[in-house]
């Protein structure tokens, strides 16, 4: 059974930093794509960053937070993280981990809130 459960989120300033880590279960981790995706109150889901299936895994951003967040994975420990530097309020949201194994699966969301 695919599970992925998201953590590291919290309270943070403007300007401040955070990591998310998603751990992931119940499918071959290396052989596939992770995405990161955030929801804000009112808003769709978007994504924010994604990260291919091999080591050294091409990434892509949204505009938005390019030069920002990086995203990286470690297939040993089946985590995906993303390292959110420079966050700004706009960047609140909830954050989730996601990844296509036949079907479509989301992790639970971790809350990050960007307020002085």
């Amino acid at each position: 059974q695919v599970q992925l459960v998201e953590s590291g989120g919290g309270l943070v300033q403007p300007g401040g930093s955070l990591r998310l880590s998603c751990a992931a279960s119940g499918f071959m981790f290396s052989a596939y794509a992770m995405s990161w995706y955030r929801q804000a109150p009112g808003k769709g889901r978007e994504l924010v960053a994604s990260i291919t299936s091999s080591s050294g895994g091409s990434t892509n951003y949204a505009d938005s937070v390019k030069g920002r967040f990086t995203i990286s994975r470690d297939n040993a420990k089946n985590t995906v993280y993303l390292q959110m530097n420079s966050v700004k309020p706009e960047d609140t949201a909830v954050y989730y981990c996601r990844v296509i194994v036949r079907n479509l699966y989301w992790g639970q969301g971790t809350q990050v809130t960007v307020s002085s």
